[in-house]
């Protein structure tokens, strides 16, 4: 059995300092539509909650709960002043009452042609059975307003990695131009790095080494070259004051 520790992940993970702001029930509660917001969709047993929570390192950050749709608001959580991400309320296989599933169709409809500071859509569902009915309407409703979507095939633990890998090319066949799809797994924490990566590039993040620009030389350093030419300059100058002492000897 291999003794080996995991290897820290190369990647820049602002994600891990993501706050609790507000629960909204209808978008008017919502922060001023400005910046930078991603949303979270997908079906109540997607493991939502799950994969945020494991994005961020924060085991209680989103409510998990062996009750599907728990969720029952838009939740917000803030990454920094300008950049945040929506935690949308789970759908499809909630038992929740029949008016309260139509307000949520048509607050989640209205989310999705209205919010001007939507950059992206994480659509979570369980790798053992993807593209529902709802999870293809999320697409085409992300295709048709221009917001990138990306699919998180959530639970892959649950599957070798051959099944895993065929669902995984059977998903990406049926998607549009522009929405993209991944293997994920918020037990082992597989996949992570690549849902960073992806949400890194939609909120324009890069890493502090990149953004602080390069290191400037210290006040003290001098060019190889200069010293060299100073060098010079002091040899010759020595030889003018030997010359000028040997003649008036």
């Amino acid at each position: 059995m291999s003794t080996e520790r995991p290897r820290p992940s190369p990647v820049y993970n602002p994600y891990r300092k993501a706050a609790y702001r507000i629960s909204a029930h209808h978008l008017s509660q919502l922060p001023a539509d400005v910046g930078f917001e991603v949303a979270f969709a997908g079906r109540s047993n997607a493991g939502k909650s799950s994969a945020i929570n494991a994005l961020t390192g924060q085991n209680a950050l989103a409510r998990t709960s062996k009750t599907p749709g728990r969720t029952q608001q838009i939740v917000i959580f803030d990454i920094d002043p300008d950049r945040r991400f929506a935690d949308l309320p789970g759908y499809g296989y909630a038992k929740v009452p029949e008016k309260l599933r139509e307000h949520w169709q048509e607050v989640l409809e209205r989310y999705f042609e209205t919010r001007q500071s939507l950059r992206g859509v994480v659509l979570v569902m369980d790798i053992r059975h993807p593209m529902r009915p709802f999870d293809r309407q999320t697409v085409r409703w992300c295709f048709h307003r221009g917001v990138a979507c990306h699919l998180l095939l959530t639970k892959a633990d649950k599957l070798n990695r051959g099944p895993a890998q065929a669902t995984l090319l059977g998903v990406r066949k049926t998607l549009p131009p522009g929405a993209t799809a991944q293997t994920y797994s918020a037990t082992s924490g597989a996949g992570r790095d690549e849902l960073v990566e992806r949400l890194n590039e939609w909120y324009e993040i890069e890493p502090p080494e990149v953004t602080s620009g390069k290191k400037k030389a210290p006040a003290s350093a001098t060019p190889a070259g200069d010293s060299r030419v100073r060098a010079g300059r002091d040899r010759i100058d020595r030889s003018k004051a030997s010359g000028k002492t040997g003649t008036g000897s």
